[in-house]
């Protein structure tokens, strides 16, 4: 295999940005890739990182478990209170729920649209620490291939010498 070092400035034209950028991190032997979640975290806004938490505890168990309790008590305050504010079908409660899951469901979205982002702004870091680690790993196959020939090149030069030795040797019994 030759190298082409005009082909490869074609194949570098040819990448797209993303690529080229990588490939100088390489040429500057950058051994540290920016972790990209670092900057989308810090750039959020307080809403958005409201929306993050009230999303992550509406998926809790401890908000389950808290919301359970909560309908039991009103139940049962309800049913067992002579006068109460929410007689037995409970309309007061399912407007509650209604009203709840109305306010929640767009947050969990928002939260979810987040995610993805940020699980994107992941798969391009992943894409660079393997294109990174494949151009590491194709640079120790150079070196030890650079090694392998030096030791080839060594082994042919004391063939080469043996094979002189050998020849003076014989040339010596012969003369003898």
């Amino acid at each position: 295999m030759t190298f082409d070092p005009q082909a490869l400035t074609e194949q570098i034209r040819a990448a797209g940005e993303h690529e080229r950028r990588v490939i100088a991190r390489f040429l500057q032997r950058e051994i540290k890739l920016p972790h990209k979640n670092d900057l989308f975290d810090s750039s959020q806004t307080f809403g958005q990182r409201l929306a993050d938490q009230v999303a992550a505890f509406g998926g809790s168990w401890t908000f389950i478990l808290l919301f359970l309790g909560v309908m039991t008590v009103w139940i049962l305050f309800n049913v067992a209170a002579g006068k109460s504010f929410d007689p037995y079908p409970f309309i007061l409660l399912n407007l509650v729920l209604s009203m709840l899951a109305a306010l929640q469901a767009p947050v969990i979205l928002m939260s979810q649209n987040r995610q993805s982002a940020k699980d994107r702004l992941d798969s391009t870091h992943d894409y660079d620490v393997n294109v990174k680690s494949e151009m590491e790993i194709t640079t120790l196959h150079t070196k030890i291939d650079e090694l392998r020939q030096n030791q080839w090149d060594e082994l042919i030069r004391l063939q080469r010498d043996q094979l002189v030795l050998l020849q003076e040797l014989r040339n010596t019994v012969k003369a003898s």
